[in-house]
């Protein structure tokens, strides 16, 4: 925490608000701190959360989607699905709102310096992994090969679209993504579900040739990652997306090779009050705001299987 009461908001103003996605549920805020004193103890990691509150309303747990290498704003991807969320999406730039924050652990960046990593993200919940990807490239000397899967149901609800297509020119990182299969009678269809998006092998994704440059497949995540079989070898795999793609992405890693406890996993899912004293987020005998939200596999395969 920043501020010496962890209760307290630090004031904000929406510097810059944008529409994500198609479907106009997932918006974009920059805030700018107003006071230059709380943005130089305001320190974080990706990974880390915040509480986004709005007079009046209440406040929500929101991963941080910037990277502390992007100074002057903090940038928060948010989904309207509650009262909270809804209230933010209709403040226009300018509006003074709060943050209390940062919380919880990171993804251990320190750690992987030196090894290859594998970004596997889902849908909205790519936020913190671009956090931790434009880290990752802020500091490229320090870490191998960076491989990014990212998945969403269509490519309208894919995020951060401008960025990916920057990404996908660089030449010191990998980018694949994928969006979901049209569906038939008797189940998923072997065809693009978009324009100028590639199935991968349906009846079996590791017999998919990958050419150079291409970099759009139709494929669930974790199709995806078994046609693109990143080494296991010296590396890391930072996963976050819906529990269901973490359900079936964590095998897939495993029968590549990861061992459990370089399997790394951000249960935002489980975000409550951010200081564990609500007792909403607790898995066993861990609390996903203060334990976490960052977790090994190893961590995980200790603990009810709840999330």
């Amino acid at each position: 925490m920043s501020e010496k009461n962890p209760y307290v908001p630090i004031p904000v103003t929406i510097d810059k608000a944008i529409i994500e996605t198609e479907d106009r549920l997932i918006k974009t805020f920059d805030l700018v701190f107003r006071d230059k004193e709380d943005e130089k103890r305001f320190k974080y990691m990706p990974g880390q959360f915040a509480e986004l509150s709005i007079l009046g309303k209440g406040e929500s747990p929101i991963g941080i989607a910037s990277s502390p290498t992007e100074k002057g704003f903090l940038k928060f991807t948010v989904m309207k699905v509650g009262l909270v969320t809804i209230a933010l999406h209709e403040l226009e730039e300018g509006s003074i709102m709060g943050v209390r924050g940062p919380m919880g652990n990171w993804y251990p960046a320190e750690e992987m310096k030196g090894q290859n990593v594998v970004i596997v993200g889902g849908g909205f919940a790519f936020t913190t992994l671009r956090s931790l990807l434009i880290y990752l490239l802020s500091h490229r000397k320090d870490y191998k090969d960076i491989i990014c899967i990212y998945g969403a149901r269509n490519p309208g609800l894919l995020c951060y679209r401008d960025e990916l297509d920057e990404w996908a020119k660089r030449d010191d990182m990998t980018l694949y993504l994928g969006i979901d299969w049209k569906f038939g009678p008797e189940g998923p269809i072997e065809e693009p579900a978009a324009e100028g998006w590639e199935p991968v092998n349906l009846k079996d994704p590791t017999q998919t040739k990958l050419e150079k440059g291409k970099y759009k497949f139709t494929a669930f995540v974790p199709q995806l990652v078994q046609a693109v079989k990143p080494a296991a070898k010296d590396a890391y795999a930072i996963v976050c997306g819906p529990p269901i793609m973490i359900k079936f992405t964590i095998p897939v890693l495993t029968e590549l090779g990861f061992l459990p406890e370089r399997i790394v996993n951000s249960l935002e899912m489980r975000m409550k009050c951010g200081i564990g004293k609500c007792g909403r987020c607790n898995i066993g005998n861990k609390y996903v705001c203060k334990d976490g939200p960052v977790f090994t596999y190893k961590e995980l395969q200790n603990l009810p299987k709840e999330y």
